[in-house]
């Protein structure tokens, strides 16, 4: 069956970019990138279990279209997300004699594109780059947008800038290639595009849900609404001011639960995090009298069928609340010293709080271990 192309714009004025999702797009990487270019050349970041998999076919695409490149493949996994990676990036850019005029090619997953788009943000006061997410949590979240950014120990994505990329070329097809664990982990993320605004999306999927990976069709109408849903906030609010805050349902918990793993990718993945931070979410609402109690069942029961943790108890030699709710404090939604959390009237309609009462929250925690 053939899977058509679907293009999802991202309204920016003079730094709008189109998202491109369909199956086989890399082999046209080259025909897609060379109008972007002034010089036929470009520099690829990546990772080693992507370059191993992928970097071929990426370059017979530039090669066919006459593009000169250079790699760097890093380690894998949310460690490479740190100063030492960011400053190896930028000197082997440097070295590679990357110009104002240049462009970088973020090749890979969530890390690899936060970590090579900060890199070409800084790079000579800001470079170009494009998004090539090879992941299910890149494509439907972390490439669009231009959040780049490295962790710190304090916490995640501390260090980082606005950055967006000039086109994003989402290839689904390249999901075939990821473990099971890695394409539920980014599951998380697209699930939480139905639980935030769009309680038909979030129906779809739970019939859906766990025959998408093997559903081509299925699988880009998935990455497509949550690149649309995510590109309609960006549009409204890029720095995130207000809106854009939604997009962070789950993250509160999940990057606490992240930084107290110490970014361990064996224990916790960034969306298992972002999967438990959502059930915490719906549970903390209920607890409030926010939103419906079989609200969070239905959250709870659909990350169970999905194979994702919904509970702390998920996750071993997690420290105690206390130490959590710390955890919390150093999160970028901290406003004016209070704890900002996306909670829930029910699926499909969440919203930004920040007099949430800690005791609750603890509360919350307390009854999911």
């Amino acid at each position: 069956m053939t899977v058509s192309l679907t293009t999802v714009p991202v309204d920016l004025g003079p730094r709008s970019y189109e998202v491109r999702i369909a199956p086989g797009l890399l082999a046209e990487a080259g025909t897609a990138i060379a109008p972007l270019l002034r010089r036929p050349r470009v520099a690829i970041v990546t990772d080693e279990t992507v370059a191993a998999l992928h970097l071929p076919a990426l370059e017979e695409a530039l090669d066919h279209a006459g593009i000169a490149h250079k790699t760097l493949a890093l380690p894998p996994g949310e460690a490479t997300k740190g100063w030492a990676s960011l400053q190896r990036v930028v000197e082997w850019l440097l070295a590679a004699q990357v110009e104002r005029g240049g462009l970088v090619l973020a090749f890979g997953g969530g890390v690899i594109g936060d970590l090579a788009g900060f890199a070409a943000a800084i790079l000579r006061r800001g470079v170009r780059f494009v998004q090539l997410p090879t992941t299910l949590l890149a494509q439907v979240d972390s490439s669009v947008g231009g959040k780049t950014g490295i962790n710190s120990p304090a916490g995640k994505n501390l260090i980082g800038a606005f950055h967006q990329p000039s086109l994003v070329l989402a290839d689904t097809a390249v999901l075939g290639t990821l473990a099971p664990r890695d394409f539920r982990a980014g599951y998380g993320e697209v699930v939480k595009y139905g639980l935030l605004g769009d309680a038909a999306f979030f129906t779809w999927l739970e019939g859906a849900g766990p025959g998408l990976a093997s559903d081509p069709a299925a699988l880009v109408r998935a990455v497509a609404r949550g690149v649309e849903m995510k590109a309609g906030v960006v549009a409204r609010d890029e720095t995130e001011e207000g809106e854009r805050a939604l997009l962070n349902l789950g993250h509160t918990f999940g990057h606490a639960l992240e930084a107290a793993t110490g970014y361990d990718g064996a224990r916790l993945l960034h969306g298992e995090g972002v999967a438990i931070g959502c059930a915490l979410a719906f549970d903390l609402s209920a607890r409030l009298g926010l939103c419906p109690q079989e609200a969070p069942s239905r959250v709870a029961a659909h990350l169970a069928a999905m194979g994702l943790p919904s509970r702390l108890a998920d996750v071993p030699g997690l420290p105690d609340d206390a130490a959590l709710i710390a955890l919390m404090g150093q999160d970028k939604k901290v406003k004016d010293g209070k704890l900002r959390f996306v909670l829930a009237r029910d699926i499909g309609d969440a919203f930004v709080a920040d007099d949430v009462p800690m005791e609750a929250v603890a509360a919350t925690l307390a009854a999911a271990r």
